[in-house]
Formats: structure tokens, C-alpha cells, sequence
């Protein structure tokens, strides 16, 4: 595959910072967008060390002239841009009656207008071209709301109905450029240690819990095949939107108000200074890497991946009924 120019939002930490080293070890010319400047230069000499080009350009994509001065400049530094993955996102751990206006307004203009900047930053080139492909990151949350994370809930699923509609609109003119949307499970990434909580106790991802590896690997794959609309990666997410569709009320909504917040919390007691160290309007200082303190534990593949990414054969070789009885077990 020739060397293309890509976009990365949320590029300094998580599943940006592993989406990077994936697009770099292409050989692709990466635009490193996030607020994080040490972050950023460190994810930015990765990628060059794997044979990647980089440039890092901190941004706040709650701004949408910093995402559109972000665009321009990595257009006329690396080329016309040929993929756009809008990753960043923030989040507050805490039950909606302890979430202050300030703080929802932020999670949504990170999480979900973050996600439109960056999209229309990338139509504005595209369009006119008439080629691209424009990656949705979100999350098995944008179809089953948890309790805790009200904000970001709402967020995502607010990025579901934006794409669809988006989506529709370029076909309707006809449009060669593609968008795609990439459904994450829980991660082992950075987000436990810098997320705003009012919880008593440390935050964890809820199990089952991937490295963020399997979630850069998914969405480098979704922008090379972005006809298919969305990328449901790992099993976890595959029966968490299922179960979303097939059993919202009794035992989606009564299992999760049962064990939503215990699941969401360690056995750990929470620094008390935490409010001053999070990340939700400032960047927290440093170079956070990728991964975060739940390694033991996580996953670094999923087989329901693969299977996804090979259902095409698989279905025409064993039929419907045994991908998804496979794509259940993981």
C-alpha cells in the first residue's frame, strides 16, 4: 500500500498514541493532533522511529478553528489528507446528580463536537477531491448507556445519529469519500488515570479488558475497508450492542444498576487531590503512553476481530450461526 496521509485526534495517550505506531509501521505521513504536547512530541518520534513521517500539532478539538488550523497545516506540510480518525474523547466517572454543567458541557464538546470538527475539517478537503475516508472511533457505549458515565454516553451515541445522517448525505450526491465507525470494548489505556471521578474508589475499565493494540489494529483496518458502516471489535462489544437491542429494560438496565458501579471502581480509595490532577480541562503534563495499570489482565488480541475482519469467507464457508456463536465466546 502506498504511503497516505493520515489524521489522528487523541494522538498523545490511549488508543490514539497505539493508533499511531499502527499507521507509522505503514510507512503513512501522520498528523498528530491532542492538547498534550509532551505526549505528543513522544508519539511523534515513535512513529518516525517505526518509518512513519510525523508532525505533532497540539490542538484542543473542542475548538473547531484550532481543528481547522490543525487541517491546514497538515495539508500543506504533508499532502492532501487521505484519512481522518477523530479519536479524542474526555469523560467524568460520577452519577449524573454530581456532574456540573460546566463539566457535561466539556465531555460533550470533547467527545462528540470534537468528533464533528474533525469531520467537517475533513470533508472540506475531501469533498473536493472526491476521495478519503474519515474514521469514527466509538465505543460499545454508543448503543448500551452505563451508569457513571452519563456524559459520555449521551456523547457517543449523539456521534452515532451525526454519522448516519452524514453517511446518507453523501451518497445521496453520490461522494467517492467513505466514513466508518470503529466500536471499542474496555481498554487497559491511560484514560483510569487521568479521567475527572467523584466515585470513593479508584476507576477501572469493566471487564472483559483489551490493550489498546487490538483497538489500533481494528481501526487501521476499518479506514482499508471503510464500505463496511461499522467495526464491532472484540466479542464484549458484539453482545453488549446485541443485548442493547434485544433486551434494554429488565435485564439490561436492572443487571447494570446492580453491578454498573462496583464494576467500574477498583478496591483502591482514591487520591483525594484527584479533581486537581485530572484531565478534563486541562492537559495533564507528561508523557502517558498508551497503556494503563490493568496489563495483567488484558487481552492483547481478540479472536472476534479477526473473525470480523474475515466474516466474508468465514460466512460463505460455515454459515451464519457459527460466526456468531464464535464471535460470542471472545
Amino acid at each position: 500500500m502506498p504511503r497516505m496521509v493520515t489524521v489522528i485526534t487523541g494522538a498523545s495517550a490511549g488508543v490514539g498514541r497505539a493508533t499511531v505506531r499502527e499507521f507509522a509501521r505503514r510507512g503513512d505521513a501522520i498528523a498528530l493532533l491532542a492538547r498534550n504536547e509532551d505526549g505528543l512530541e513522544a508519539a511523534a518520534r515513535e512513529a518516525r522511529e517505526l518509518g512513519g513521517r510525523a508532525i505533532a500539532i497540539p490542538t484542543d478539538v473542542a475548538d473547531a478553528a484550532q481543528v481547522e488550523a490543525a487541517a491546514d497545516r497538515a495539508t500543506r506540510e504533508l499532502g492532501p489528507i487521505d484519512v481522518w480518525v477523530n479519536d479524542a474523547m474526555a469523560t467524568i466517572l460520577a452519577p449524573t446528580w454530581a456532574i456540573e454543567a460546566d463539566e457535561f458541557r466539556r465531555v460533550t464538546e470533547v467527545t462528540y463536537l470534537g468528533q464533528v470538527y474533525g469531520t467537517m475539517a475533513a470533508l472540506r478537503r475531501m469533498r473536493p477531491r472526491d476521495t478519503g475516508t474519515i474514521v469514527q472511533v466509538g465505543s460499545a457505549l454508543a448503543y448500551r448507556g452505563i451508569p457513571l458515565q452519563s456524559a459520555y454516553c449521551g456523547a457517543k451515541h449523539a456521534i452515532r445519529g451525526f454519522t448516519d445522517a452524514l453517511r446518507t448525505e453523501l451518497m445521496h450526491e453520490g461522494s467517492n469519500v467513505k466514513i466508518t465507525t470503529v466500536h471499542l470494548p474496555a481498554l487497559n489505556t491511560t484514560q483510569c488515570g487521568l479521567v475527572r471521578t467523584r466515585m470513593p474508589r479508584k476507576p477501572r475499565p469493566v471487564a472483559p479488558v483489551f490493550q489498546p493494540e487490538v483497538a489500533a489494529r481494528a481501526i487501521v483496518w476499518a479506514s482499508e475497508h471503510p464500505q463496511r458502516r461499522e467495526h464491532w471489535v472484540a466479542g464484549s462489544t458484539v453482545m453488549t450492542i446485541l443485548g442493547s437491542r434485544l433486551t434494554p429494560g429488565i435485564l439490561g438496565d436492572r443487571y447494570l444498576a446492580k453491578t454498573g458501579f462496583d464494576s467500574q471502581q477498583t478496591d483502591e480509595p482514591v487520591d483525594a487531590r484527584r479533581r486537581e490532577t485530572d484531565y478534563l480541562f486541562t492537559p495533564v503534563p507528561g508523557d502517558h503512553g498508551a497503556h494503563g495499570p490493568f496489563g495483567d489482565e488484558a487481552k492483547p488480541r481478540s479472536r472476534g476481530v479477526w473473525l470480523a475482519e474475515h466474516r466474508g469467507a468465514l460466512l460463505g464457508a460455515f454459515g451464519a450461526g457459527a460466526l456468531a456463536a464464535a464471535l460470542a465466546r471472545r
